[in-house]
């Protein structure tokens, strides 16, 4: 017969044998439906080029958020990075006569990150991904129109 604590002991290493068969810590896997380009341009030439974009397909540009903009004010130097929170009150009224819940997917954000070698890349969440879980038809018609408005707005900055 077992005791309890030899159990206990067997059950503890069980679990850490099967913790231990997950992904690897710090693997990066991107949730469905995100749209990666890599740009030719570097990471400020590229923010600078998202936020026109952004203006250019009549969008607004609700906040940018940069953890290395943010570093190097405190002297510390790490590859550039922001986040750019787009969206237009007009969709937000759309929204949120579909879902109020939904409400917290807005805004819908483009990030930009600096490669190793200079360049920079924009990443974004397709819209009809992100409200996808909400089930809503409203929000899916919504979704598809921001699908495009985003696919634009991110193929403009990164061409060129």
């Amino acid at each position: 017969m077992v005791s309890k604590s030899t159990r206990f002991v067997l059950l503890v290493m069980g679990l850490s044998v099967l913790i231990g068969t997950g992904p690897a810590r710090g693997a990066e896997t991107a949730l469905p439906e995100t749209v990666t380009i890599k740009t030719r341009h570097g990471f400020d030439a590229l923010v600078n080029r998202v936020e026109k974009a952004v203006a250019r397909h009549q969008m607004g540009l609700i906040a940018l958020a940069s953890a290395s903009r943010g570093a190097a004010a405190r002297g510390v130097k790490i590859p550039g990075n922001a986040v750019l929170m787009v969206f237009r009150n007009d969709y937000a009224v759309r929204m949120l006569q579909a879902s109020v819940p939904a409400g917290i997917e807005a805004p819908l954000r483009i990030y930009v990150t600096e490669n190793p070698d200079g360049t920079a890349s924009v990443t974004y969440r397709q819209p009809g991904a992100v409200f996808a879980p909400y089930r809503n038809p409203g929000l899916d018609t919504l979704a598809d129109e921001l699908d495009v408005v985003f696919r634009n707005i991110v193929n403009d900055a990164a061409g060129g």
